[in-house]
């Protein structure tokens, strides 16, 4: 009885598939399957790939698009002022009556076209444009705002970044905001100011502490900016402030002098 039980039992195991046939047979299902999911993930990546490509001709696209818009809507900062510019006879558009107006329609164009062309460098460039309009209109809340979203839309190295630093500078004295005035042209002595403005971050702090009465304060900072940045515009500016300064009876210190240009090694 017990001989046939273990007959029966064999029998079955011998119908059912090997251990090692099941093992192998689940593995090729498993690579079957494998392959297919592999198959479809070099597919996503092909169409990926493809889509990349798409989105970042897309993007040129858009951007090529947005700059030449850029240009046409820049068209407005030329027309004339009437009474303020000279006559344009080339041009189709009549003259601005007052320069509020033109600042006002600066304005309004510049909103439109970052608003059409939201993330693109072009937009981003058209920020700053609009933030010095609104600051010449009296706006100084809504060109903080513009600034701002240049000022991180841009990297850190970008050419008109001290430009921005000190419009934001401007419209922080504009408000009484000395403090925060000072912060901004701190940043713009610290970007990339190029020849033009090197040191001015540094004047305008200065300018800033004489505003809140601290003159003793000014007169160190300025004193720095002859040696740091020396025959530039602003150490030309620093100078004549050091003279008002010791003009008040403000003790000035005397610049230290720039430190000599390296001679090459004769030997």
């Amino acid at each position: 009885m017990a001989q046939q039980k273990t007959e029966k039992i064999r029998q079955q195991e011998l119908r059912q598939p090997d251990a090692f046939q099941k093992a192998g047979a689940d593995a090729r299902d498993w690579l079957m399957q494998r392959q297919k999911f592999l198959a479809i993930g070099a597919g996503v990546l092909v169409l990926g790939a493809v889509g990349a490509a798409i989105a970042s001709e897309v993007s040129k696209r858009g951007e090529e698009t947005a700059s030449m818009q850029f240009g046409q809507t820049l068209t407005v900062l030329d027309r004339p002022v009437t009474g303020v510019d000279p006559a344009d006879p080339t041009s189709t558009e009549p003259p601005f009556a007052t320069v509020q107006a033109r600042d006002e329609e600066i304005v309004r164009s510049l909103s439109a076209f970052r608003k059409e062309h939201d993330g693109t460098r072009a937009a981003t460039t058209a920020a700053l444009a609009q933030a010095k309009a609104e600051f010449r209109l009296g706006r100084y809340d809504d060109s903080l705002a513009s600034l701002a979203t240049f000022l991180k839309g841009v990297p850190e190295n970008d050419a008109l970044r001290a430009g921005a630093l000190e419009g934001q500078g401007y419209a922080y004295e504009a408000k009484g905001d000395f403090a925060n005035a000072i912060t901004s042209f701190e940043q713009m002595e610290k970007a990339d100011a190029g020849e033009y403005l090197a040191g001015m971050g540094q004047y305008h702090k200065a300018r800033m502490l004489i505003l809140q009465g601290k003159k003793d304060d000014a007169a160190q900072v300025l004193s720095k900016i002859p040696t740091d940045h020396p025959n530039s515009a602003a150490a030309r500016q620093a100078t004549e402030r050091m003279a008002v300064l010791a003009s008040e009876g403000v003790k000035v210190p005397t610049p230290a002098p720039p430190p000599a240009a390296a001679t090459p090694d004769a030997g």
